[in-house]
């Protein structure tokens, strides 16, 4: 089966493009992943990739999951699609993990490179709190078992050597970074900010559809 189709089925865990149209299933991945929609690709998302290379000392690959815990997941055209933007020497790990916890355990020991926003869900109990420790999902009200269940995905993140490299966004006027995220006690080694100096871009890939 082609590529895509394999990851679709749940047959290749995940399928490597290597930005010149080649597809290779479980391919090699580097050390650091930004995830995102790339609806579209953005400078936004190239220059945050740039700041994240600066600082770790080699440039990530981007990470595009078919799966999506608000949304269907996106069928092999759409995926086709996106992957149509990016150029030579961007590579780009197909996948079909919805959650970090999946993005953790299915690459073990890299950084993942997320905005402020991304930051502030992940240690949100309110996206974990039906899920019985086993993963972080979509929003349901939180509560006790929400705050279990995120330090114990934290804990198995953290154990799987995952580390977040955090990029400030404007919000409601303020430009927000790793010191707004409520990271709970213990965790903070996990996460580091990438500084203001090295990277800002106010523009979001929802303003660009919106016409921004």
């Amino acid at each position: 089966a082609a590529p895509l189709a394999q990851l679709l089925s749940g047959a290749a865990r995940w399928v490597v493009a290597d930005g010149g149209g080649a597809l290779a299933v479980e391919g090699a991945v580097p050390g650091a992943l930004l995830p995102g929609s790339f609806n579209p690709l953005h400078p936004g998302h190239r220059e945050l990739r740039a700041a994240a290379a600066e600082i770790l000392g080699f440039p990530p690959a981007y990470e595009l999951s078919a799966a999506n815990v608000d949304k269907p997941p996106l069928p092999a055209g759409e995926l086709r699609r996106r992957l149509a933007a990016f150029g030579p020497g961007e590579t780009v790990a197909l996948t079909a993990a919805a959650t970090f916890h999946q993005k953790a355990e299915l690459f073990p020991g890299r950084a993942f490179i997320i905005g402020w926003d991304t930051a502030v869900r992940l240690v949100a109990p309110r996206y974990y709190g039906n899920l019985g420790g086993a993963d972080a999902g979509g929003p349901d009200g939180g509560g006790p078992d929400g705050e279990t269940a995120m330090l114990a995905a934290l804990a198995r993140m953290w154990a799987g050597g995952a580390q977040f490299l955090v990029a400030g966004r404007l919000d409601e006027g303020r430009f927000k970074t790793l010191d707004d995220v409520a990271v709970p006690a213990g965790f903070r080694p996990m996460f580091r900010a990438i500084p203001e100096s090295l990277f800002r871009r106010d523009l979001s890939s929802t303003d660009l559809r919106g016409g921004a």
